[in-house]
């Protein structure tokens, strides 16, 4: 298969589940509040940890891709923090945006699509190490009132910590219950894929111009670091892929609702997350092809 139909395989289920999402939320007007909070405490943590945990997943052999995927994230901070200067931005506002992008309800589906369930795991070790920086120095960058520990003991965190514990050691438990929280954990991907859909509908064109700085230094500035970053770090076949995939994601979802949190210009946020992940669409797909090629 060519690598463009290859794309289209991938990218067409995501963005079909995006639509369903923000048409029904149009016609309908869901709260999703019940439903952001049980993806977000229970399906996402069960993902992650019987990723981290399963027999599969080996971390020594993830190792160079973790490294390559924090150092991405670490770099891009580095670059947007003097672009923040340059385009009189908050430092708060736009730096947050460009470090951390849209791992889970994006990031993971794609993943599965593009390199099978089997290859799951070294998606979510990516999105466990952006979490555990998003969350901590991502939290405080944001606000200087952030207070990390509550942020730490999420369920999402534990889950991730408990998920490493166990690929470093073995421990896990019984197979019948690691089954449960994969079922539990599968469902996420479409849940918030279906979420993201929704939340698009709530933006209207003209308030996403403001946007348009954030959406695009994004995925440039991750697709720049990601090239440089897999050579010196000898990444090649199905590792650089997954990188080129991580560096040319959109903004995170979740920095939206740190911001909303923390007063540190929400509208603005929304406004570059919401653009960013419609030119996802562009941005995806050359990731997807610099990566396979």
């Amino acid at each position: 298969m060519s690598v463009i139909g290859r794309l289209i395989e991938i990218i067409v289920p995501v963005f079909f589940i995006v639509t369903v999402g923000y048409f029904y939320a149009r016609r309908f007007r869901p709260d999703m509040t019940v439903f952001s909070r049980i993806t977000l405490d229970v399906c996402t943590p069960m993902l992650t940890y019987s990723a981290l945990a399963s027999r599969n997943f080996e971390i020594a052999q993830h190792a160079a891709l973790l490294a390559a995927g924090a150092l991405l994230i670490v770099g891009a901070g580095l670059l947007a923090w003097p672009l923040s200067l340059i385009s009189r931005q908050s430092p708060r506002t736009l730096v947050p945006v460009v470090m951390f992008n849209n791992c889970g309800n994006m990031g993971l589906p794609l993943a599965l699509l593009a390199f099978g369930p089997q290859h799951i795991g070294a998606a979510v070790a990516l999105f466990s190490i952006s979490n555990l920086i998003h969350f901590s120095i991502g939290a405080r960058i944001t606000s200087r009132d952030a207070r990390t520990r509550d942020l730490l003991l999420s369920p999402m965190m534990l889950a991730t910590v408990l998920g490493f514990a166990s690929a470093l050691t073995d421990v896990r438990p019984p197979a019948v219950l690691l089954t449960g929280m994969k079922l539990m954990g599968d469902a996420s991907l479409p849940l918030m894929l279906f979420a993201l859909g929704v939340r698009l509908s709530a933006f209207e064109p003209k308030s996403l111009v403001g946007g348009v700085l954030g959406a695009v230094a994004r995925p440039v500035i991750g697709i720049a670091l990601a090239l440089p970053l897999a050579q010196a770090l000898q990444l090649d076949g199905l590792a650089r892929a997954q990188l080129l995939l991580f560096a040319a994601l959109p903004p995170a979802v979740l920095q939206f609702m740190l911001a909303d949190r923390y007063r540190q210009e929400p509208e603005k946020v929304a406004s570059m997350i919401m653009l960013g992940n419609v030119l996802a669409l562009l941005f995806v797909p050359l990731g997807l092809t610099l990566g396979m090629g």
